[in-house]
């Protein structure tokens, strides 16, 4: 009964727009940097290319072009075939290798940001553009700023909305007549489905803002 309710409930949820603003603070919450920052700091740990990875390579990319002094660090596990797609991936979005630090000893979140406060203390005094996915931007934050770095502020990697109309004519495309027809429910085909997909993401981050609580991480 218990998890016949929480299926319920998440269904019921998904047709309601509660996902997206709960992923979207997540993203937000802890702040957004500026165009003007002195370090861009990468937090990955996917697998390359990806989805995940290649957004973030793109709002760094971003964030490089603002700001043409700042250096860009890569923290990430000890992986170096990920290292060298990201950094590739980097130069073809027009960031100059010699512009590119790895810090390659975090598995996950606190590591890495122990790793960055072990081998670049002075960063913790300058403004840092936090580049990573907006579900793990807010629990970024609050690890670095644990830590001492008080001037972090987030470049979260969203994705970019799709602006066409996905509607099409049922019976044009060959629809059987004894077949649903929602051709113009994009609601049903796409934000359901979605928003089902980020619920399960924001229960993990959430799940893990808590653990990171317990031990004292943020």
């Amino acid at each position: 009964m218990l998890s016949g309710g929480v299926a319920l409930l998440l269904t019921v949820l998904a047709f309601t727009r509660i996902p997206f603003d709960a992923h979207r603070w997540l993203g937000t919450a802890g702040g957004l940097a500026g165009p003007q920052v002195e370090a861009i700091l990468v937090l990955s740990g996917s697998g390359m290319p990806s989805g995940p990875e290649l957004m973030r390579c793109q709002e760094a990319a971003k964030r490089a072009a603002q700001a043409p002094a700042a250096g860009l660090l890569l923290a990430l596990p000890y992986d170096t075939a990920l290292a060298r797609a990201m950094v590739q991936e980097l130069g073809l979005r027009g960031v100059a290798p010699e512009r590119i630090t790895l810090v390659m000893h975090g598995r996950n979140t606190r590591e890495q940001a122990l790793d960055v406060a072990t081998t670049r203390p002075a960063w913790k005094a300058r403004s840092i553009a936090v580049v990573t996915a907006p579900e793990h931007m807010y629990r970024s934050l609050c690890t670095f700023r644990k830590l001492g770095f008080a001037r972090v502020a987030g470049a979260p990697a969203f994705e970019h909305a799709l602006f066409s109309n996905l509607a099409f004519n049922h019976t044009g495309a060959g629809g059987k007549a004894f077949t649903p027809d929602i051709s113009a429910s994009t609601d049903l085909r796409y934000n359901f489905w979605n928003y089902l997909k980020l619920e399960i993401t924001c229960l993990r981050e959430y799940a893990a803002l808590l653990y990171y609580q317990l031990n004292g991480w943020i």
